[in-house]
């Protein structure tokens, strides 16, 4: 296991937990860098979605409400959406994803994020789950 992350094993699964992040019970990340935070979805959200054919990305611009729909998730198996962490404005969208959906499944955490948001109220983020957290709530969730 490489420092920096937390790996949930359930049955014969395998979910990884990222330790520099907080998450939502809607399976939500978001990385802080002072005001501004960058949202994608969980390793765990990505394998109940299995392959990602289509992203709905909000505009930059728009502005996001603590758990409020932002976009949708198309994969084979359902279409899902994802929800803003904390409420801000989208200052990025992850363009590439319009093309390659599919980064979500091969890199959650990396180069598959999905925006960026400046954040309007810093205190909404002690309500978001810690890592240790999230990865008790998949050890619950995926029985």
């Amino acid at each position: 296991m490489s420092s920096g992350e937390i790996v949930v094993e359930v049955g014969k699964k395998k979910y990884v937990v990222k330790t520099d992040r907080l998450y939502t019970e809607s399976d939500e990340w978001i990385k802080v860098e002072g005001n501004k935070g960058v949202v994608g979805v969980t390793d765990f959200a990505q394998k109940e979605l299995r392959d990602i054919v289509g992203v709905e990305l909000p505009e930059v611009g728009t502005e996001v409400k603590k758990g409020k729909a932002v976009g949708s998730l198309d994969s084979v198996k359902a279409t899902s959406h994802y929800y803003a962490p904390v409420s801000g404005v989208v200052t990025r969208v992850n363009e590439r994803l319009t093309d390659t959906p599919e980064l979500i499944n091969k890199d959650p955490y990396g180069e598959g994020w999905i925006f960026e948001l400046e954040i309007k109220d810093l205190n909404e983020l002690n309500s978001l789950l810690k890592p240790e957290a999230y990865a008790e709530k998949i050890r619950r969730q995926a029985h």
